[in-house]
């Protein structure tokens, strides 16, 4: 039987993107569409957004130029008719310039929260306008948390939601949407019911909090985040909450779009491979040593990093210990990120003391991001915390051994490997601390010495199924238990 299923994000890849909450929402309803789903997307018209975006949106006929009141503020929205990129899934952008129209998707400026309530209003709104009744209404990260508030309060007159039921998936519980207890009064209805003790006894209004306290089900991007934001140490604050829930958080790994990454297929490699023949690993590996002016040999490991350069990635762990491995072992690094200053200025003196070895390209780069996972070795992750983690899944796929910490996704899908054995895909570590980083660049540096038991472990890696064909199957079966709608 197929579902209806509202899907409403903040970002999508590819028309806008920070992180990981992107990915997800620009695959998922793909997939759920082609196993025959009505799933309707939802996310707001930024300015800065390319114009593509625009090309063949109409506005809907029964949403165009809709009065919204949120507490004293008032603003105009319309709803523009679309089609997620490169698929046939409906795609219903937000059109409301006064809040939308800002030089970056996220700001710092006092009106946030009014921004990403015009969001959750006006999808609501839409659905009622179109007379589509959800029974999955999937929200994402704190920009859609209260709406399961709101099936409750200022949607609970209408019987089109009757039936619907919420679901919340956290992406990062590092971000939560924190605004002042009186920004309750603008969501339109009397919420006060319904809102935490914390905020009624004058605390801040969090969002995630209350998305946590009114979904039906709450699930996040691993199983073992799933535990981690259970605790105190991985929960930032929100750890009683989301214990007290009877159900638990549930944990489903996010999936690889193996379209776009894929070394059999790659548009931006010249030299394609597979786990039967692995010599374009090895001519891309020389064309990019080449085009980077890194001067080592073929039998020299590359080390890739392509990350956000910010805390969560544990980069503190390599300032002292990556320059002492450079001094004294045999190894090269290229790393492609942006971020945090300190972060990119390490990289850069890291460059400019080793610069026949060391490559650091700041900034984001596509073509680049698929050479690096190609061309590398092995691939390093140091992450403090890692909800889910793609590019330890992209290089698995690509042939490149992962180096990660045992934290949420990454432990959920990087296996230490086993010489004696021969199983495992990757090089684990343990603690967040500089000795265990040290620990697991050395022990890969050593494995690597064994040719015949790398070329092993590259393809246990490039065996792994990470696909959302899997994945999507999981919320599938979450969204036929809650709505008790089975084939």
């Amino acid at each position: 039987m197929p579902l209806k299923i509202c899907f409403v994000a903040s970002e999508i890849t590819p028309l806008a993107k920070t992180g990981g909450l992107a990915d997800v929402a620009g695959v998922l309803p793909r997939h759920l569409h082609a196993l025959g789903h009505d799933v309707r997307v939802f996310m707001p018209l930024y300015s800065s957004m390319s114009h593509g975006a625009l090309r063949d949106a109409p506005p809907m006929a029964t949403a165009r130029d809709v009065s919204l009141s949120l507490g004293t503020h008032r603003y105009t929205f319309t709803i523009l008719e679309s089609r997620l990129p490169n698929s046939s899934v409906p795609l219903y952008l937000v059109h409301c310039p006064e809040v939308f129209d800002r030089p970056s998707i996220y700001t710092l400026s006092p009106d946030e929260h009014l921004r990403f309530l015009v969001l959750q209003r006006a999808t609501l709104d839409a659905c009622q306008r179109m007379q589509f009744a959800p029974d999955i209404l999937h929200c994402n990260d704190w920009h859609t948390a209260l709406m399961p508030m709101m099936l409750k309060s200022v949607y609970a007159w209408d019987s089109l939601f009757a039936a619907t039921r919420s679901v919340l998936s956290i992406h990062n519980i590092g971000y939560q949407g924190i605004f002042p207890a009186g920004s309750t009064f603008d969501i339109g209805g009397d919420v006060s019911y319904l809102v935490s003790p914390e905020t009624l006894a004058g605390g801040a209004f969090n969002w995630l909090r209350e998305g946590v306290r009114h979904a039906h089900r709450v699930t996040t991007v691993s199983p073992t985040y799933a535990k981690e934001i259970c605790t105190p140490l991985g929960g930032h604050g929100l750890d009683g909450v989301l214990r007290s829930r009877p159900e638990g958080v549930v944990g489903i790994l996010n999936g690889v779009d193996y379209n776009e990454w894929n070394p059999a297929t790659d548009r931006y490699l010249k030299h394609h491979f597979s786990p039967e023949n692995l010599s374009g690993k090895r001519f891309t590996k020389r064309s990019l040593l080449d085009w980077l002016n890194l001067s080592v040999g073929d039998s020299t490991p590359l080390m890739g990093v392509i990350s956000r350069m910010t805390v969560q990635k544990g980069f503190d762990l390599l300032f002292d210990s990556l320059p002492q491995i450079l001094e004294t072992r045999d190894m090269s690094l290229v790393a492609l990120g942006s971020g945090e200053a300190h972060y990119e200025n390490f990289f850069v003196q890291l460059q400019q003391r080793f610069p026949d070895r060391v490559v650091f390209h700041r900034g984001y780069n596509e073509e680049l991001s698929h050479l690096i996972e190609a061309a590398s070795d092995m691939f390093l992750m140091p992450s403090q915390y890692e909800p889910c983690g793609l590019n330890q899944m992209y290089s698995l796929k690509y042939g490149t051994a992962p180096i990660v910490r045992r934290t949420g996704g990454l432990a959920d899908s990087v296996q230490m490997w086993d010489p004696a054995t021969r199983q495992g895909t990757g090089i684990v570590f343990n603690d967040f601390d500089v000795p265990a980083v040290e620990w697991a660049i050395h022990t890969a540096l050593d494995f690597f010495k064994d040719q015949d038991g790398w070329t092993q472990l590259m393809r246990n890696g490039m065996a792994q199924d990470f696909s959302w064909d899997r994945q999507t199957g999981e919320y599938v079966k979450l969204y036929r238990e809650l709505t008790g709608k089975w084939d």
